[in-house]
C-alpha cells in the first residue's frame, strides 16, 4: 500500500465548496496576506500487517484577519473529523480520522499573520 495522506487530505478539503481555493500542500509562491490553508504530513506509521496507514496531518491556517483564521481553522477540523471518516478519496478510504492538537493559534513570526494550526490522525487504506 503506497497512499501518500497529504493528497487524500488535500483532494478531500479542495472539493468542499468554501475551502477550495485556499487549500495548497506547499506554501511555493504564496504571498503574506494571502488567506491559505497548508496541509503538511507530521509523521505516523504502518499498522496490522501493512493493512492500515496511520498518518498524522498537520493543517495550518494564514489569515491576515485572526478571526478568519480561526473560523477557517475550525471549519477545516469540522470537516476532517466530521465528513472524511468512511469517505473514499480517489483510491484511498479513510477508515476514521481522530484529533491529535485541536486549533491553537500560533502567529508566524516571519510573515506577522495571523496563523492557527491543528493537527489530525487519519487511518486509511486501499479502497
Amino acid at each position: 500500500m503506497r497512499i501518500d495522506p497529504v493528497s487524500v487530505v488535500f483532494r478531500f478539503l479542495k472539493a468542499q465548496k468554501e475551502l477550495t481555493d485556499l487549500v495548497t500542500g506547499d506554501l511555493v509562491g504564496r504571498e503574506p496576506s494571502q488567506t491559505t490553508i497548508y496541509i503538511e504530513h507530521a509523521g505516523g506509521f504502518r499498522s496490522i500487517r501493512g493493512c492500515l496507514d496511520r498518518a498524522d496531518i498537520t493543517y495550518q491556517v494564514y489569515a491576515p484577519d485572526r478571526q478568519e483564521a480561526a473560523e477557517l481553522a475550525y471549519a477545516v477540523r469540522e470537516f476532517l473529523l466530521e465528513a472524511l471518516p468512511g469517505r473514499q478519496v480517489d483510491s484511498s478510504l479513510v477508515l476514521d480520522v481522530t484529533e491529535g492538537i485541536s486549533p491553537r493559534y500560533f502567529p508566524d513570526t516571519t510573515s506577522r499573520e495571523h496563523t492557527y494550526q491543528g493537527e489530525v490522525t487519519l487511518f486509511i487504506t486501499a479502497a
